[in-house]
Parts: C-alpha cells; structure tokens; sequence
C-alpha cells in the first residue's frame, strides 16, 4: 500500500488549519503530518517532519509566509509549497512575490466576488498538492547518448523553460543577454492570469520589453514573449506564428510542448532550461538537440530546485551548464558569430 503525501498546513487561523486539514485529507492519499501558525514554527516544521508538499499561507505574525517560503526552499531538498491565502490571487503583488520567493504554485482562499471559497478549495487543493509532491520527485531521467550540435548558424529562436525560482533567473539571464536578434520565448509555470504582471516585471528588471504572447502573433526578431498558456509554433510566410493551446494539465505553459513544437518543424532552436521542479522540458530539450539545436541548462547550485535542468541536462549530455547570468551571456555569444562554440 502506497504511504500517504505529507503535507504541512501553515496558517495563522485555527479554524482555516482544521478546515484544510479536512479538505486535504478527504481522500486519504494526503495527509497533514504537522500546522504551524507562522511562518518560523513552518521553518522548524519543515526540518522535524520534512513534508513532500506544504500549504503555506501569506500574512502571518512573528514571519510572513513569502519570506518563510525563501528560507524554507535555501534548505537542501526542500518540500514543494503551494501559497493558499487571500492576497494570491491572479495579477496580485503577493501572487507574484511568492513565485519569486520559491513557491511552486498559488491558490486564493477567495471566491471571484470575495469572501471565502472552502468549495473552491476543495476542487482544486488536492490536486495541486499531489501534482507538487509527484514533481518532486527526483528519479533522473535515464542518460542518453551524447548528442553533438551539428547547425553552424545561429538558432533560429531561444525557447526558455523555468518553475520553481524561474521569476529571479528569468530577470538574471534576460538582463545579461539583452534583446536578441531572434524571436525569445519563455514558458515559466504560472496558474492563469499571472503571466501580464510577471511581464512587466521581468521587463523592468531586464531593461527590455517583455510581452505576454496572443493567439496568432507573429514572431519577431528582438523581442521577448511569456507564454499565458501551452503554445505551440506555426510556420507563417516569411517567419513564424504562435498558437495558444489551453492545457487541463495541474501546470502550464508546458515546456516539452513548446520546444518539441519547434523540433517538429525542423528547427535548430536553442533550448534553455531552468530551474523548477520535475522533468518538464527535457523531452522537448531530447527533441530540439536531434534536430541540431542547443540546450543550455541552469546550473545545480545556482538553482532553487534542480530537477528540471538535471532531467535536461540527462536528456541531453552535450547540455551546457551556467548560472542565469552566464546563461544570458551564453545566448549572445551564438549571435556575435556563426563560429561561437
């Protein structure tokens, strides 16, 4: 018999801890193995009980949830942590504050009219927490032969993956590398309605504009774009186009969908992959390399969570491994000469 999930349940309410402690436990393949009331006895929980998944919430006293949620995921092997609070809600500060801080993914307390939603909660709590411990896991993908880039032009397009942490590499490797003369696509998991407010974001910290990518946009050379939704390349005369698929999946945009997209057209795009939990991107990243591309992956220590570049880099032996700002670098280097290796 399977063990059940543990969860930790940190909230300042007891009566919130005891209503998700009863959402959460409702099938019995979730358990809550300890609550804390703010965010340092969440710290101290984490360390005796070590969760696979914690539901954290924001405001607290003595220390707030964004703050514990840094502290908790600088541990080594931190459990995965799922704001659930009032103020996450889509295109809100604390939303985007929390993904910053390590959160792997948010949920509002409220409904859409305000107020607090327990049924809401109970549709989609579960789910998330199980899709976050399930992505912890860190059985590597098997390694594959060494796969050489054999293209000598620069890459038609730079595809970036990035979850857990990605917001701060994001803004890290966009500033080291500046507009690029290629289309950018980014595919950072974000819940539905982050993606205009973690654009402007991570345009200002850039120093370039980085827009949320629409249904049917052609791509075009020096610009950024976040995908709000799974998106798949279209050819389109004289360049590219972007279709936005929407997914069911618990995350999304989907990275494997994204650059396998571009592999599928024969494209020798460059792959990047950075940190976030699970294995999504690495397929595509297989993908994308047997078609001649290049995959570069952020580097274990410089990572929140390195499940994804490690899956990319096994995937991929040839993968090279740097830190954001390197990784940005790294991008302008392939555009200064087609001899850049």
């Amino acid at each position: 018999m399977t063990a059940p999930i543990s969860v930790l349940v940190v909230d300042d309410s007891a009566f919130m801890r005891i209503a998700l402690r009863r959402i959460i436990e409702a099938d019995g393949d979730l358990r809550v193995v300890a609550e804390a009331a703010d965010g340092e006895a969440a710290i101290a929980a984490v360390r005796q009980h070590r969760p696979a998944v914690v539901a954290m919430d924001v405001e607290m006293p003595i220390l707030g949830g964004i703050e514990a949620t840094r502290r908790i995921m600088a541990m080594p092997d931190p459990p995965a942590i799922i704001m659930v609070s009032q103020h996450t809600q889509d295109d809100s500060p604390a939303a985007l504050a929390a993904l910053a801080a390590g959160a792997a993914d948010y949920i509002s307390k409220e409904a859409g009219l305000g107020g607090l939603d327990l049924g809401h909660l109970d549709h989609s709590l579960r789910d998330r927490l199980r899709h976050w411990a399930g992505a912890q896991g860190k059985a590597p993908l098997p390694a594959a032969a060494p796969l050489t880039t054999t293209a000598q032009q620069p890459p038609p397009l730079v595809l970036i993956a990035a979850s857990t942490g990605g917001p701060d590499a994001l803004a890290l490797l966009l500033a080291a590398s500046g507009p690029l003369p290629v289309p950018v696509l980014i595919a950072q998991h974000m819940p539905l309605g982050l993606a205009p407010e973690l654009a402007a974001l991570l345009g200002r910290r850039a120093g370039w504009p980085v827009r949320v990518a629409q249904e049917g946009q052609k791509l075009l050379a020096g610009e950024a774009l976040l995908l709000p939704t799974d998106g798949v390349l279209l050819r389109a005369l004289g360049g590219f186009a972007l279709r936005l698929a929407p997914s069911a999946a618990p995350v999304h945009p989907s990275a494997d969908l994204l650059f396998r997209s571009a592999a599928l057209l024969g494209l020798a795009a460059c792959g990047v992959v950075l940190t976030g939990m699970g294995q999504d991107g690495a397929a595509g990243a297989a993908a994308l390399a047997a078609e001649g591309g290049r995959i570069l992956v952020q580097s274990n220590e410089s990572s929140v969570v390195a499940g994804m570049p490690q899956a990319a880099s096994c995937a991929v032996a040839s993968a090279e491994a740097l830190a954001p700002e390197a990784l940005g670098r790294r991008l302008r280097e392939l555009f200064e000469g087609a001899g850049s290796a």
